[in-house]
C-alpha cells in the first residue's frame, strides 16, 4: 500500500509540475547539448521536457536539502531575474535564510570578508539610526548616511543572516546566475539550480530541468525545495 501511496503522490506531483508549465523549454536552437537528454521532444521549434526525469532530479535534490536540514545547515537561495525575485525571497525569508534576488556582487562567496565588513557596516548603520545617534551631525550628514544605507541595503540586507559561507546554493537559472554558480564551484560549495534547456547542466551538482523563465513553475519548484528543508527543521 506504501508503494502505490509513494506512486500516486508522484503522479500528482508531475501533474502539478505540468499545470505549473514546468515542461515548456526554449527553442531547440537555444538548446544546450547537456539537456538533450531530458528533451521528450520538439513541437513548433519549442523543446519540451521530460518531466518524469525532471522528477528524478528533484527527489535528488530533496534528499540532499533533508540531510542538509538535520544538521542545522545554512542555504544561499539567489535568483535576480524578475520571474524569481518573490518565490526566491519568500522562501528564503520563511526559512530564516540569506538570498539575494538583486545583482550578484562579485566576491559574496570568493572574498566573503570584504562582504561581511559591508553587511556588519549596514547593521552598524541601522543600529546608530534607530538610536537617534546620528542626531548630532547636520542635516547634510544625515542625508549622506541614509543614502549609504540604501545602497547597502539593496544589496546586502538579505545576506545579514549569512555569517559565514553558506553550505548550498539553490539557484534559478544557472545560465542567468553564472557568476554565483562559478563562486560555487571554486569554493566547492554544492549547487541545486532550476535550468532550462539553454543551460550547461554539467557545471551543477543538482540539476533541475525545468522552466526557469516562467514565475508559476520557479514557484513550484522553489517551494518544493524550501518545504523539504522546513519538514526536517522542527
Amino acid at each position: 500500500m506504501a508503494v502505490m501511496t509513494n506512486n500516486i503522490k508522484s503522479d500528482q506531483n508531475l501533474e502539478i509540475m505540468q499545470k505549473a508549465g514546468g515542461h515548456f523549454g526554449y527553442s531547440k536552437s537555444r538548446r544546450h547539448p547537456s539537456t538533450a537528454k531530458f528533451i521528450l521532444g520538439t513541437k513548433n521549434k519549442t523543446d519540451y521536457i521530460d518531466l518524469e526525469k525532471t522528477k528524478v532530479e528533484l527527489d535528488r535534490a530533496l534528499e540532499l536539502i533533508s540531510n542538509l536540514a538535520k544538521e542545522g545547515k545554512q542555504i544561499l537561495f539567489v535568483g535576480s531575474k524578475p520571474e524569481a525575485k518573490k518565490a526566491v525571497q519568500e522562501a528564503a525569508e520563511n526559512l530564516g535564510m540569506p538570498y539575494v534576488n538583486e545583482r550578484w556582487i562579485g566576491g559574496t562567496l570568493t572574498n566573503f570578508g570584504e562582504i561581511k565588513k559591508r553587511i556588519d557596516r549596514l547593521v552598524d548603520l541601522k543600529d546608530k539610526r534607530e538610536k537617534g545617534e546620528f542626531e548630532k551631525y547636520t542635516k547634510k550628514e544625515r542625508l549622506m548616511i541614509n543614502r549609504e544605507i540604501e545602497r547597502l541595503e539593496k544589496y546586502f540586507s538579505s545576506l545579514v543572516k549569512m555569517a559565514k559561507t553558506p553550505n548550498l546554493l539553490i539557484i534559478v537559472d544557472s545560465r542567468k546566475e553564472e557568476g554565483a554558480l562559478n563562486e560555487a564551484i571554486r569554493m566547492k560549495i554544492p549547487v541545486i539550480s532550476i535550468c532550462n534547456t539553454d543551460c550547461d547542466i554539467k557545471k551543477v551538482d543538482y540539476p533541475i530541468v525545468a522552466n526557469d523563465s516562467s514565475v508559476s513553475s520557479i514557484k513550484f519548484f522553489v517551494e518544493q525545495l524550501a518545504k523539504a528543508y522546513k519538514q526536517q527543521d522542527k
